[in-house]
């Protein structure tokens, strides 16, 4: 009798504890179950049902959307070519676009092996000197190697081959484009390029455009721990391209990207995100943001970013306000690199809802 006394009174004791430690854990945010009337809704800020969320794109680019819908509709890659064609090679939305008429063509591959894709081998095959062509043909080849073989098998790397050498063709098609050097970062970092032959690459980049912040992103993987350089190597790319930068360049955030790198590594530290190294990256990425032309299209890559440390850190309202300009595509960092980009982002967005009214944020003061 006295020990089911005793187990009686330690389902009390946990009936009362848990929720207290399970709101004090979270930081005052506690789970309910879906449909109750004190659940935080998502689409109650008008956000986007997840199921609907692009996962092509970190941000809006309504003619790209229309060319791919064409495109895959047809399988005739006219419009596409002509797209590129008129995508001006100074700044960032032609690597953007080159990035994901690739992809596009690497998932078709995937959902319909031997047929998806057919439009971009018709592309080169009847365009052969189109230069918009070749760097799509180049990119598609990168993806591929990561998406169907393992790193470092000899698959991998007569894919890469392949690819090095169609960034070769598309540079001489477009002389002053950056976007087939900008393939070719990857390519280096796939296949091992020494920090001599990756610096002569990164010199015919920065020679086209030096402030190219997808460029940077791109340099900055190969320079990180995991592939050919170290923290040490990502933190002083990073800095000192954010050192550099000028007033309303997004390169200012270049640490965050740093910092996300290695993420692994640094949550091994108490207190991750009030660390100086984070919140200083933090505040780098915040700064560049509201100084960055609204119409840059990396911005959306930053923002996508920052939700994600801004979750982490509590800062509930700050990620909101990032949300509300990027919600509806989440085809950018730190999304990607999941299986299921969509959910993940789904998930930290519904935790800055919860946390935001958890300290007393509606829809209503919630600007748009």
């Amino acid at each position: 009798m006295e020990i089911l006394w005793f187990l009686l009174a330690v389902g009390l004791i946990a009936a009362v504890v848990a929720p207290w430690l399970l709101r004090r854990r979270s930081g005052g945010i506690r789970l309910t179950e879906p449909g109750a009337p004190d659940a935080a809704d998502p689409l109650a800020y008008g956000f986007v049902r997840q199921e609907l969320l692009d996962v092509r794109m970190p941000g809006p680019d309504q003619d790209l959307v229309d060319v791919l819908d064409v495109v895959q509709r047809t399988q005739d890659w006219r419009a596409a070519s002509q797209l590129l064609a008129g995508t001006p090679k100074e700044g960032e939305v032609r690597w953007q676009r080159v990035q994901a008429f690739a992809g596009a063509a690497s998932l078709e591959l995937a959902q319909r092996p031997g047929e998806g894709g057919a439009w971009l081998r018709a592309w080169r095959a009847e365009a052969p000197k189109d230069a918009g062509g070749a760097a799509v043909h180049a990119e598609f080849l990168v993806q591929q190697a990561w998406r169907t073989a393992a790193v470092g098998t000899d698959e991998f790397r007569i894919i890469l081959e392949e690819a090095r050498t169609v960034c070769g063709e598309a540079a001489l098609l477009a002389p002053g484009d950056p976007v087939p050097y900008i393939v070719e970062l990857t390519v280096a970092r796939g296949l091992g390029y020494t920090h001599e032959q990756f610096d002569q690459v990164w010199a015919k980049v920065i020679d086209r455009s030096p402030q190219h912040m997808g460029a940077h992103i791109a340099a900055l993987h190969y320079w990180c721990e995991k592939w050919h350089g170290s923290r040490a190597d990502a933190d002083r790319f990073a800095q000192s391209a954010a050192a550099r930068a000028p007033q309303g360049s997004l390169l200012a955030a270049l640490p965050l990207f740093a910092v996300w790198e290695h993420v692994d590594d640094l949550t091994m530290v108490r207190d991750f995100y009030g660390t100086q190294v984070v919140s200083r990256a933090m505040e780098g990425a915040l700064y560049a943001v509201h100084s960055a032309r609204p119409d840059d299209p990396m911005l959306a890559h930053v923002r996508h970013l920052l939700i994600h440390f801004l979750v982490g850190a509590q800062r509930w309202s700050e990620a909101m306000h990032q949300i509300v300009h990027v919600d509806g595509h989440v085809g950018a960092l730190p999304w990607t690199v999941s299986e299921d980009p969509a959910a993940q982002y789904a998930l930290y967005r519904a935790l800055a809802v919860a946390g935001y009214e958890a300290n007393g944020g509606s829809p209503a003061t919630l600007p748009h």
